[in-house]
C-alpha cells in the first residue's frame, strides 16, 4: 500500500535523555581535562555523530582548533583523537544508565502508531557497547523499538551516512525509502535522513538542538519557549528537514500528512 511502512527514531534527545545530556556534559569535561576549556554550544554542534567522529569535529572547529596549537604547539593529530576518545568512552559507560528516562510522549507515541501496523527502527551514534546500557535500561522504563542499528553495524560509517537507516529497512522489510520517516533531534540526524531519501523530521521540545533540560525549558516564559521553538524550527529546516513537530506525540498526526501526501504521488526531494 502506497503509506507510510516504518519510522525510524534516533535515542538520546529524540526517545530517552530529554535535551541530550549524557555525551555533552562527557565532552566538555574531557577537552576541559586535557587544557581546553570548550562551550556547550561548541559540544552539541557535531552531536548525532558517531562519538569518536564528534570528537574529530569539535577539534576541528577553528576555535577549538587554535586553542589547541596555543596549548600543545602543534595542530592536532590522530592520536590526539584517540586518546580524547579513550577519556571519553569510560566517563560516559559511567553515567549512561542515568540518562534513559523516555521523553514524555514517547511511549504512548509508539503504541499508537505501532497500533497502526507501522514498525519502529532506530539509529544512533553510540556504539553497540553503549547501547547495551541504553537498550534494556529503556526498555525497564517503557521504551523498545523493533529493531536499531548503531555505527558499529555499518563499518563506522555512521551519519550523515545513509546505511543505517538502509539496515533497518532490509530488517523490518520496508518496500520504500520514500514510505518511511526518519525522526531526530539534531541536524545530524536530518542530514542523515535526507541522505537516505526518506521523509525527514526534526523534534523540537527536549532535542539537543535546542539545548535545554526539561527543568530549563519549564522554566521559561510563553514568550521565551515561543522564541526558542521558533529558532530550532529554523534549524532543522535549513538543514533540509520536511518537516518539524514539537514534542513526538505529534507525530501521529504528521504521519497522517504524510500519507496524504504520498496518496497525491509526493515524495520526499532530496535536498
Amino acid at each position: 500500500m502506497n503509506k507510510v511502512e516504518g519510522i525510524i527514531l534516533d535515542w538520546a534527545g529524540t526517545v530517552v535523555d530529554f535535551g541530550c545530556f549524557a555525551p555533552v556534559n562527557v565532552f566538555v569535561e574531557i577537552f576541559r581535562k586535557s587544557g581546553i576549556d570548550v562551550t556547550m554550544e561548541e559540544a552539541r554542534a557535531p552531536m548525532g555523530l558517531l562519538k569518536i567522529d564528534h570528537i574529530r569535529a569539535m577539534l576541528s572547529m577553528p576555535r577549538i582548533s587554535r586553542a589547541w596549537e596555543e596549548n600543545y604547539g602543534r595542530t592536532f593529530n590522530e592520536m590526539d583523537v584517540e586518546a580524547l576518545y579513550a577519556e571519553f568512552e569510560p566517563a560516559l559507560m559511567a553515567s549512561l544508565s542515568e540518562y534513559t528516562d523516555p521523553i514524555p510522549g514517547v511511549v504512548e507515541t509508539v503504541e499508537t502508531l505501532r497500533s497502526q501496523g507501522l514498525k519502529v527502527g532506530a539509529t544512533t551514534g553510540y556504539t553497540n557497547k553503549m547501547m547495551d546500557v541504553v537498550v534494556p535500561n529503556a526498555l525497564k522504563k517503557g521504551y523498545s523499538p523493533d529493531y536499531y542499528v548503531t555505527p558499529d553495524d555499518t563499518k563506522s560509517y555512521g551519519r550523515p551516512y545513509p546505511y543505517m537507516i538502509y539496515r533497518n529497512m532490509e530488517e523490518l522489510k520496508l518496500s520504500a525509502s520514500w514510505k518511511v520517516v526518519k525522526i531526530g533531534d539534531t541536524l545530524s540526524d536530518i542530514k542523515e535522513g535526507i541522505s537516505a531519501g526518506v521523509w525527514t523530521v526534526g523534534v523540537i521540545i527536549g532535542s539537543s538542538e535546542m539545548g535545554l533540560s526539561l527543568e530549563e525549558f519549564d522554566s521559561l516564559s510563553e514568550s521565551e519557549r515561543d522564541t526558542l521553538i521558533r529558532r530550532t524550527e529554523q534549524s532543522f529546516k535549513q538543514n533540509g528537514a520536511h518537516f518539524t513537530i514539537n514534542r513526538i506525540s505529534e507525530l501521529p498526526q504528521l504521519i497522517e500528512k504524510i500519507n496524504l501526501l504520498i496518496s497525491k504521488g509526493e515524495k520526499p526531494i532530496l535536498k
